[in-house]
């Protein structure tokens, strides 16, 4: 379990981590999001002691990751995949990390394999594929056989066979109980992967739910319609007090009714539809909703909003 308690730190005049506080619990796997500067490598840094906090607390399964004797055996850690000396073979920097834990050949070897490293082994990091490194950081992280993860961007550069295989290792991790906490941009995956969502925007908590839950937030679904009719019929909806928008010739986009009622309208009007489809909010829907207003980087002067958003 993670502990964050008013969690703070600050560089000069610039906060980055607010007051922060949450619990990543065993069992789950617990997603970690925010746009880009709202925090989240300082707090997992912090996590890890690699930052110092301003103020506030952070433990992991009770105690600060800077007591912890053996830390390997306790925490797996990827944060850079990157931080790697590029002269030694994947085989040999697995062998030095083991050697200062006590850590047996054999375990090396079990992880080399569960990560697919076997053909590279023996071949210098520094000639590594993005992906490549990512599955070595994974396999360092994995060697002390630790009951608590912290993985930031651990599909970063894996291809999409790689990105399955993390998603399956993280939710195995988490049935036999252990607490994994990962970070992802790819919004589509992490709805995939996550059970519990942690929301960051510059530097504060904005959501701390289950997925569901944050999806939920969203409040974005909309039904699709098709139609040779459409104009008439998004006079007929907006009768009935839905919201349609019309994005492209014959295709509306409406809120504010079912699919039901919109097909029981479009029957006693007679209204041919070529198309209903539902669309349930995503979690990226939330995101950017949730979001919209933490932005610190902004692509085209403008944060996207969930109307925005094309479906």
């Amino acid at each position: 379990m993670i502990e964050a308690t008013g969690l703070t730190k600050r560089y000069g005049s610039k906060t980055a981590v607010d007051g922060v506080s949450f619990t990543v619990r065993p069992g789950i796997v617990t997603g970690f999001l925010g746009p880009n500067g709202a925090g989240k490598s300082t707090t997992m840094r912090l996590i890890v002691g690699l930052d110092r906090p301003s103020a506030g607390t952070v433990t992991v399964n009770g105690r600060s990751y800077a007591s912890l004797h053996a830390p390997l055996h306790e925490v797996g850690v990827l944060l850079d995949a990157k931080a790697v000396h590029t002269g030694r073979s994947a085989l040999n920097h697995l062998l030095a990390l083991a050697a200062t834990h006590g850590i047996p050949r054999r375990r090396v070897d079990e992880v080399i394999g569960l990560t697919g490293l076997e053909s590279v082994a023996s071949k210098r990091v520094g000639g590594f594929s993005l992906g490549m490194g990512q599955r070595l950081g994974i396999a360092a992280a994995l060697l002390g056989d630790p009951a608590t993860l912290i993985l930031d961007e651990p599909v970063n550069g894996l291809d999409p066979e790689g990105v399955i295989w993390v998603r399956n290792l993280a939710k195995f991790l988490a049935g036999e109980g252990r607490t994994v906490f990962l970070s992802s941009h790819l919004m589509s995956e992490m709805a995939q992967t996550a059970d519990h969502i942690i929301v960051l925007g510059r530097g504060r908590v904005i959501a701390d739910s289950p997925v569901a839950d944050i999806i939920a937030m969203a409040k974005g679904n909309s039904v699709t319609v098709r139609t040779p009719d459409a104009a008439r019929f998004a006079t007929l909806l907006g009768e009935r007090r839905a919201t349609v928008t019309n994005s492209e010739p014959n295709k509306l986009s409406v809120t504010g009714l079912d699919a039901a009622q919109i097909g029981e309208l479009a029957a006693g009007a007679g209204v041919v539809l070529h198309e209903l489809s539902p669309v349930a909010a995503s979690l990226e829907d939330a995101y950017l909703a949730l979001t919209q207003d933490e932005v610190e980087y902004h692509a085209g002067g403008a944060a996207p909003t969930l109307e925005g958003v094309a479906r």
